[in-house]
């Protein structure tokens, strides 16, 4: 019995037929790209901003990092935290095979490998992330060193390795990216501090974890809010004296992403503490867009200090 007979697609007239090796890699992006529609509307709002194949490389780069969150936030239902383990070092191990192979029969790592050596993310970006994914299967609280080597390779990294896409069509890549990269830890750094205050209560009681250091989630005061904040505000500062300085084509997105985060923060500050753990603060989707539409007025300079959050 024969089984199905797969074809090609038809190609349009006048475009050349893809190879089957040039199929393979299309679908590994496509894959990429769908896993991205599925777990951000945030993200995928301001990555339209960003031109090809910038935004193609960068979402390879995110659709990896998010298949890990899933492995060690998500976990399968009976599946144990040394299965889990497991699931995460067979990606790091495909990860970096791939890294020196340029393929992978994983399509989201065979993206990412190919985004890799085209925008030259060495390994010393990719090992640093596995290591904060798997201390977050063995370590529930964090003192001030543990934390930011977690928000280095949780966060920081991935703001470098989008960097490394952002330049790569410079002529000197290389310098360009040592002028930029404090800034894309900063705002990579920032993204992650919002984050884990929104996750504040989801983060404690259902995975266990509290990240702050010496912040206890479940007695959080206003005044420790705003220290939080105040923090994470002087990451966006810093970051924000950067993003003028990026290519034409990832300024637009980055800034977007940057004010998307200025918001939030302004919002959380304007949230009482004790209300942060029982419900995640938001941007509305209306005032995103409004958000992302004034970025492209101005250009892609962004608005900072932010005075309050947007209506």
């Amino acid at each position: 019995m024969r089984g199905p007979q797969l074809r090609w697609p038809r190609a349009s007239p006048g475009v050349a037929r893809r190879s089957p090796h040039e199929q393979y890699d299309h679908a590994a992006d496509a894959s990429a790209a769908l896993v991205i529609d599925a777990y951000s509307s945030s993200f995928g709002l301001a990555s339209r901003l960003l031109t090809e194949p910038v935004r193609r490389h960068v979402r390879n780069v995110y659709a990896l990092v998010r298949v890990a969150d899933e492995i060690v936030d998500a976990p399968r239902p009976g599946q144990d935290a040394t299965q889990r383990k497991d699931a995460l070092t067979t990606l790091r191990e495909e990860t970096l095979h791939a890294l020196e192979t340029g393929h992978s029969s994983n399509l989201v790592v065979h993206a990412f490998a190919r985004t890799a050596a085209s925008c030259h993310i060495e390994p010393e970006l990719v090992l640093p992330f596995f290591a904060s994914m798997y201390t977050d299967l063995d370590q529930c609280e964090h003192d001030a060193a543990s934390f930011a080597t977690y928000v280095y390779g949780s966060s920081e990294v991935v703001g470098l390795m989008c960097l490394r896409t952002f330049v790569a069509e410079d002529p000197d890549p290389g310098t360009r990216y040592d002028e930029l990269a404090p800034g894309a830890r900063r705002l990579g750094a920032a993204f992650q501090k919002v984050n884990f205050l929104r996750d504040l209560g989801e983060d404690h009681d259902g995975l266990g974890r509290s990240y702050f250091p010496g912040v206890d989630p479940q007695r959080l005061t206003d005044a420790q809010r705003d220290e939080l904040l105040d923090d994470i505000d002087a990451d966006l500062a810093a970051a924000a004296r950067v993003v003028p300085r990026l290519p034409r084509s990832s300024r637009l997105a980055v800034c977007a992403a940057h004010d998307l985060f200025a918001d939030l923060s302004a919002r959380l500050r304007a949230t009482p503490a004790a209300q942060l753990r029982e419900r995640r603060v938001r941007v509305p989707h209306p005032v995103k867009a409004r958000l992302v539409a004034a970025v492209v007025l101005r250009g892609g300079l962004p608005r900072t200090p932010v005075p309050g959050p947007a209506r």
